[in-house]
């Protein structure tokens, strides 16, 4: 769109819409809204009035200025898996891109639409006579190390102070090295840039990216195999940020142009620095001759030779003294001298109220004398005085918006006359502007000159005109979203006086400003200047108490996290944007909300960390678990998983164990397990119990009955006696009738043995029998133990005939029998662990006599 001559096929034909319906319209037909009429771009938001914008409602009483909202621009870009719907009205619409939808592997620019690319980002050419090219003095030897450098695949950082020609010459060696590389020479600008916008600009200017962006890991994939020679200018990364850049392309040689300010390069970096410095005093005069475009006169030289000493040879000041040389040769000169497309002041004019009048102190009114040597070193004040009344107000604006020059086709609306466009090249022939990018800036210390003359005292008016005029021009449906990109420094720029809200209306404006450039800047892929314009827009909206507003800046913000891959950023911004659009009833915008708040949660179920399903195996789960009765043995293990699963079969050689990843949030087997751990404790318990009951009922005491039989009781066959006196009861011991005695045994032992371990069962009894020996007393009752003792495994047998001989003593061969009959569980054929019964081996060695 052209803002200055505009054509009715870019706003679809507005031009018809001015016509009058009353001569169209049949007798009797309803009057409906009338069409917004077609408006000048270069009139700007303040020259629409209310008659324009409000429909033929007047019969109504009531009605009020009813105005037709403007069409809304609606694009459709994929951000990696995403595909994102742009909707200024209720905020961006994100989901999964569909099968259909994925894009194709981005194809390579070939070298002549590469080249097209490149013309297309350079700045501008300004109206009016193109400017003479000025030379590349004492650069031979700068260009001639840098070209070779690159040649071999070496990077290089140019360090120099800000006006010492570094952007004339990394124009220079980019000529040079055009054919090096197979991408060619790709010329990128540092100016406020961070690595990933740069990594994606880098993307952009080799392969084709309409409406596609591709995520980090594929951002990275394709970046890694470009092999061009990168151009950088303005650079202000250093340290890890420039390594970073670096090191995911490493295909690449880059000529990087900073300032002594900027960060240094890391140490690993392996950056070749080059310094460049200033002008000699010759080349400074050679210079200042070529701007001039004539010989200097010996007092022209003696101040120029001051003047190089001053500036230390710096190019930039002597293209501004060869400025300040030609106004005063304008001024010295007649009109008819001066060229028509020249802005030309007769000399008894006043150009300004802070400059004096040209004629005072000559003869003729035209001798006019050398700047001091303060006004050359120092030159953008008298520089601008001598210019037109619209350049010094493009210079008002570029001041209030921090250095940013607008374009020459926002100047007119701007500036409120119709050939201010030309202002521009007046400004560039001075050398108050220097390219960045696709842009102009003003040069540098020409903001903190003109600040110091009083050219920032309306800085925030100027920016509050500024950003009404792009929030109108932005939200212009003929605007595409490529030319809202490349004005994005001057809208951030004024935005930033109008947001901390020292005058009323200001914060307001800002939020206009952001919520007509976000939605252009999304759409146009700059996603630097998105990011920057909605936080500056959610701040200026909180300032400014617009809630509804405030709302649609976190919901972009949580788009913009979700497709970068921030899911707690997301989902806290995607909440506050829901919480905010239900307080004022937006159900549009809180469906909006809720639906991406629906795509975090499933992004946060699939990655690393979070809960997933767990797939068991058959047969395990609640209530599935083993039988209870089988679990004590392996309950005593202390590494005990907390997922049960079935045992995998019998590995083979070359088998390794994979362990079963235990999640976080789902253990489904856990309630079983708990269930098995307290059942076997309980049996262990009961066990230990009854072993302590069993051990206290049959060992002896100074207190026991002497009429129960115990093995340190045993007849000796070798004392003489006939009659067993330690077998016979006492007859004076009252009977207790709450105690039973023990049933009579069969065997040749009377009582089990006290102890329960295998070695003890294993060994043979403490005395031998005598073959004379019968039970104490038949048929007595015996004290039980608590819990049934455990037999052997074999049953207990009884001797088939007595000993022949009583001097011949044979151990206990029986075990005791069950007094209960209760057949016992499986245990060892040899030992038993599991209850207090001991158990003796089947045979028992033969004691010798002493």
């Amino acid at each position: 769109m052209d803002p200055i001559d505009r054509g009715p096929e870019e706003y679809g034909h507005d031009e018809r819409a001015g016509e009058s319906a009353d001569s169209a319209r049949p007798p009797g037909t309803e009057i409906v809204p009338a069409a917004v009429p077609a408006i000048p771009s270069h009139a700007g938001p303040a020259h629409i009035t209310p008659a324009q914008v409000t429909p033929a409602l007047a019969h109504l009483k009531g009605a009020g200025p009813v105005t037709i909202p403007p069409p809304v621009r609606t694009v459709q870009l994929i951000s990696g898996e995403y595909l994102l719907t742009v909707n200024p009205v209720d905020g961006s619409e994100i989901e999964l891109c569909p099968p259909g939808r994925q894009p194709d592997a981005p194809t390579r620019r070939t070298a002549a639409e590469r080249a097209d690319l490149q013309r297309a980002g350079r700045p501008s050419v300004p109206p009016g006579p193109a400017a003479p090219p000025l030379p590349l003095l004492e650069r031979s030897a700068e260009r001639e190390r840098l070209a070779g450098l690159l040649g071999r695949g070496r990077s290089v950082r140019l360090t120099g102070a800000p006006g010492s020609g570094r952007t004339a010459l990394l124009e220079a060696v980019a000529a040079d090295c055009a054919d090096l590389a197979p991408d060619g020479v790709v010329r990128l600008s540092g100016h406020r840039r961070t690595t990933t916008e740069l990594l994606y600009e880098l993307y952009a200017a080799v392969h084709h990216s309409a409406r596609c962006r591709p995520d980090r890991a594929g951002l990275l994939e394709l970046v890694h195999g470009i092999g061009a020679v990168v151009v950088l200018d303005d650079l202000e990364l250093g340290g890890d940020a420039l390594d970073e850049l670096l090191a995911a392309t490493p295909e690449c040689a880059y000529l990087l142009a900073a300032t002594p300010d900027t960060d240094p390069a890391s140490a690993d970096a392996g950056l070749e620095e080059v310094a460049l410095g200033g002008l000699g005093r010759g080349s400074s005069l050679e210079l200042l001759e070529r701007v001039v475009e004539r010989p200097l006169t010996d007092e022209e030289a003696n101040w120029a030779g001051d003047l190089w000493f001053e500036s230390e040879g710096l190019p930039v000041r002597f293209v501004q003294a060869g400025a300040l040389l030609r106004q005063r040769d304008q001024l010295r000169g007649s009109s008819e001298a001066s060229d028509e497309f020249e802005p030309f002041v007769r000399p008894f004019e006043r150009v300004s109220d802070d400059t004096p009048a040209l004629t005072a102190g000559t003869p003729d009114g035209y001798d006019i004398p050398l700047p001091t040597l303060g006004e050359g070193a120092a030159p953008a004040v008298l520089l601008a005085s001598r210019l037109t009344e619209a350049a010094r107000a493009t210079l008002r604006f570029a001041v209030a918006l921090g250095g940013e020059v607008p374009h020459q086709a926002h100047l007119p609306a701007l500036v409120g006359d119709t050939h201010a466009d030309a202002a521009l090249g007046e400004l560039m022939s001075c050398g108050l502007l220097t390219p960045v990018g696709a842009r102009y800036r003003l040069a540098p210390g020409v903001v903190t000159q003109l600040e110091a003359k009083g050219y920032a005292d309306d800085a925030v008016a100027h920016a509050h005109t500024a950003a009404q005029h792009y929030a109108w021009w932005a939200a212009h449906p003929s605007v595409t979203p490529e030319r809202v990109a490349a004005e994005a420094d001057a809208i951030l720029a004024a935005m930033g006086p109008l947001v901390p809200g020292q005058e009323a209306g200001h914060p307001s404006a800002a939020v206009l400003l952001a919520r007509s450039a976000a939605p252009a800047f999304l759409a146009g892929l700059h996603w630097g200047a998105w990011e920057r314009v909605l936080r500056s827009g959610s701040e200026a909206a909180r300032i400014a108490g617009e809630v509804a507003e405030e709302a649609y800046f976190h919901h972009e913000l949580g788009v913009l996290a979700l497709c970068v891959g921030n899911l707690d950023r997301a989902r806290a911004e995607l909440e506050a944007s829901i919480g905010m659009r239900g307080a004022v009833a937006d159900k549009v915008g809180t469906v909006a909300g809720r639906r991406a708040l629906a795509l975090v949660t499933d992004r946060e179920s699939g990655r690393p960390g979070t809960s997933v399903p767990l797939a068991l195996p058959p047969g395990v789960g609640p209530g599935s678990g083993p039988e209870v009765s089988a679990a004590p043995a392996a309950l005593s293990d202390e590494n005990v998983t907390l997922v049960s699963r079935q045992e995998p079969p019998a590995p083979g050689p070359g088998h390794r164990t994979v362990p079963v990843p235990v999640p976080h949030r789902r253990r489904p087997a856990l309630g079983a397990r708990r269930n098995l751990v307290a059942a076997g404790a309980g049996a262990v318990l009961a066990a230990v119990l009854g072993t302590v009951v069993t051990l206290g009922a049959t060992s002896g005491s100074d207190n026991a009955p002497t009429d129960e039989v115990r093995t340190g009781q045993s007849p000796d066959a070798d004392n003489g006696e006939g009659d067993l006196p330690a077998d016979q009861p006492v007859d004076d011991a009252p009977p207790n009738p709450d105690v039973q005695l023990p049933a009579p045994s069969t065997s040749g032992s009377a009582v089990p043995s006290d102890s329960a371990s295998p070695s003890d069962s294993a060994s043979p009894s403490d005395s031998a029998s005598s073959p004379d020996d019968t039970p104490s007393k038949p048929g007595s009752p015996s004290t039980p133990p608590s819990k049934p003792p455990t037999s052997s495994s074999k049953p207990p047998t009884s001797p088939s005939s007595p000993p022949s001989s009583p001097s011949s003593p044979s151990p206990s061969d029986d075990p005791t029998e069950d007094p209960t009959g209760t057949p016992p569980p499986p245990s060892s054929p040899q030992t038993t662990v599991s209850g207090p019964n001991p158990s003796l081996s089947e045979t028992s060695p033969e004691p010798t006599e002493a």
